[in-house]
């Protein structure tokens, strides 16, 4: 009986039919990785074919009884037995099952001279010891059936992940002053002097809907179709409305279209070892390019569009192109390269709409028209260089180029992130560039901003920043540099609902003295499917 004992107690952990039923339910109901499974099991015939088990090894004779006798000893597929790894209740009651079903085959198949009379006993006894952790067992592996039934029957694709989010703001906010002098009312002028308002907007509710269907055919590759709808756009929240030239815009609120639009469209593959390669008709180079862990995701973070790209380098960052990027994982440099034509599908762009994505001011460029195609106006290259010696400190320099409207630029942009904490972190992007030709003559216009975030704040998982910035510190456009401050506070509900209540403050907007501090403010919650 104690040899019993022994030779049991060097059983393996699952039987190959639970470790194979296990493997693939957890693989397909929960975000378990891979390392977190045993590799499906292989029979053996002999010991010497467990590649980790040596004839010194004390257990050596238990094994080879084990395999040679009752046949009931299974190895992992690299031929080990991994005879040094934990053993929990529940593994060592699957080990007994399997080996007590080998023994029932050879009493029920008549080889009974193999089986001793005291090994059937200690194996009864052993049956009853664990028959609680035999049922609960049971009990688990058919409701991974079930439940694997019912994911194989339900699932969208087996190629393709259907996530979602749905974005839905209320909004208001106004302005204050008499800047009119002589006229009584108060009122916003735009950077060319043209009124933009006279009196306050009434409050909004605006909202954006994006659906991502995410195919890989590898495992390491990706192809992305974003369809999204949207509210008004630039003109459904007070910001936008009052001061829609440099970038005062509520991101989350482009593209603005009530019907579902081509958001993303693009394909993901790793041809050597670091490089990846992107190439679509639907890109977005602020995907890929100026990103930074405080001040980057309109959904997540600010949301105020100059405060989450550097507003001059992208004065048209949507359009068909191509990324490749090079990533080593044990070097703190990085590279990134964007090429986007931003009507690649027309000879001529006289479409001026605002669109998902920065975008400089087209009143100062209005109706220009443009050649088009891939290499045609607009269109613009942007490369970057990350140096990020650890998680606490990142520093990317960036430079862009191209034609917009007819009007050559050259930007060159610095974006920094520095966490002072596992709760707080500062960052800050600044521009500087070259614009020729616009209506307002040749421009060197300047950016900055500054801000500081706390993460945990009140509650795990909550979100919390404050930032300023000039968009546009330009002495040919207006009279004055206006500034953007937002604060917010993001806390979660749930791991699907946050919630965001946020405030704007825009001061000198358009560039003008006179206009009055602009001062707006959003509930944004967004749902994640």
């Amino acid at each position: 009986m104690v040899k019993l004992w022994i030779l049991l107690g060097a059983l393996t952990y699952f039987s190959t039919d639970v470790i194979s039923l296990t493997k693939s339910a957890i693989a397909q109901t929960a975000p378990v990785s891979e390392a977190d499974v045993p590799s499906a099991m292989d029979q053996v015939t002999s010991v010497s074919q467990l590649t980790d088990v040596q004839p010194s090894d004390w257990a050596f004779q238990a094994l080879r009884s084990l395999v040679e006798r009752y046949g009931c000893v299974v190895g992992y597929a690299n031929q080990q037995f991994q005879g040094d790894r934990s053993l929990s209740r529940y593994e060592f009651a699957a080990g007994v099952t399997a080996c007590l079903n080998r023994v029932t085959e050879l009493v029920t198949s008549g080889v009974t001279n193999s089986v001793p009379k005291e090994d059937l006993l200690t194996l009864q006894r052993l049956q009853e010891e664990f028959a609680t952790e035999l049922a609960t067992t049971r009990g688990r592996v058919d409701t991974l059936e079930i439940r694997t039934t019912t994911l194989e029957a339900n699932q969208f694709s087996t190629t393709t992940k259907l996530t979602g989010q749905v974005i839905v703001a209320v909004n208001a906010g106004g302005f204050e002053g008499d800047p009119c002098g002589t006229c009584g009312a108060a009122r916003i002028l735009s950077p060319t002097g043209a009124v933009v308002a006279e009196e306050d907007p009434n409050p909004t509710s605006l909202y954006r809907v994006s659906l991502f269907f995410n195919t890989s055919f590898t495992g390491t590759d990706q192809l992305q179709v974003r369809l999204t709808a949207g509210s008004e756009g630039s003109n459904d929240n007070a910001a936008g409305f009052l001061e829609p030239n440099f970038g005062s815009v509520l991101d989350f609120a482009v593209p603005g279209r009530p019907q579902f639009s081509l958001g993303r469209l693009f394909y993901t593959f790793i041809p050597i070892k670091d490089v990846s390669v992107t190439i679509g008709p639907q890109i977005v180079a602020t995907d890929y390019v100026d990103k930074n862990s405080y001040a980057n995701v309109s959904f997540l973070d600010f949301s105020t569009q100059a405060l989450i790209n550097n507003f001059p380098l992208f004065p048209r960052s949507v359009g068909a192109g191509a990324v490749v990027q090079w990533q080593p994982e044990q070097s703190p440099f990085k590279l990134r390269a964007v090429y986007v034509a931003g009507n690649a599908a027309s000879f001529n762009d006289n479409d001026q709409r605002y669109v998902e994505g920065p975008q400089a001011p087209a009143i100062l460029f209005p109706n220009r028209g443009g050649s088009g195609g891939l290499f045609g106006d607009p269109y613009q290259g942007t490369v970057e260089i990350e140096y990020s010696p650890s998680r606490t400190f990142a520093l990317r320099l960036q430079y862009s180029g191209g034609v917009f409207l007819n009007t050559p630029f050259d930007v060159f942009g610095a974006n920094f992130e520095l966490a002072l904490s596992p709760q707080i972190g500062i960052f800050g992007r600044y521009g500087h560039g070259t614009y020729l030709n616009s209506t307002a003559g040749d421009l060197n216009p300047s950016y900055w901003m500054a801000g500081i975030a706390f993460r945990d704040l009140f509650k795990r998982g909550a979100l919390a920043g404050i930032a300023i910035g000039q968009p546009l510190i330009e002495s040919n456009v207006g009279n004055a540099t206006q500034a953007n401050l937002e604060a917010f506070y993001n806390f979660p509900i749930s791991n699907n609902i946050q919630v965001t209540p946020l405030i704007q403050v825009i001061t000198k907007a358009g560039n003008q003295s006179s206009n009055g501090t602009i001062v707006t403010g959003t509930v944004r919650t967004v749902f994640s499917f």
